[in-house]
C-alpha cells in the first residue's frame, strides 16, 4: 500500500501468501502504468479498497513487471479483474466497467 491507499500492490513473490492462501475474498486488478483504461479503473479500485476494508482484500498487480503471475492466469487484455475465493478464481471482469459491476460481481462471493 503506498500514498495512503488501501489496496494492496502484488508481485510474483507475494501473490501465493496474499492471495492463494487467504481465506478472505480478493479482487486482482491486473493492469499497467501505459494502460489508458486501467488509469480510469483507479479511483474505483481506491474506492472499493476503503469500502471492502475487513470483508475483502482489493489489490493491484502490474503486468509489466509481474510476468509470471501474469502469464499464469493467462491474463491478455488489460485491465483483467480477477476475483478469488479460498485460492481459486470464483470471477472475471475484463476491460473498464462501472463500479456497480465489481460491487455486484465481488459482493455475490462475500459470506
Amino acid at each position: 500500500m503506498e500514498n495512503g491507499t488501501k489496496y494492496l500492490e502484488l508481485t510474483d513473490g507475494n501473490f501465493e501468501t496474499e492471495v492463494i492462501k487467504t481465506s478472505t475474498p480478493v479482487l486482482v486488478d491486473f493492469s499497467a502504468e501505459w494502460c489508458g483504461p486501467c488509469k480510469m479503473m483507479g479511483p474505483i479500485i481506491e474506492d472499493l479498497a476503503n469500502e471492502y476494508e475487513g470483508k475483502a482484500k482489493i489489490t493491484k498487480i502490474d503486468v509489466d513487471v509481474n510476468p509470471q503471475t501474469t502469464s499464469k492466469y493467462g491474463v491478455r487484455s488489460l485491465p483483467t479483474l480477477l476475483i478469488f475465493k479460498d485460492g481459486n478464481v470464483v470471477d472475471k471482469i475484463i476491460g473498464a466497467v462501472p463500479k456497480r459491476v465489481i460491487t455486484e460481481k465481488l459482493g455475490a462471493h462475500i459470506n
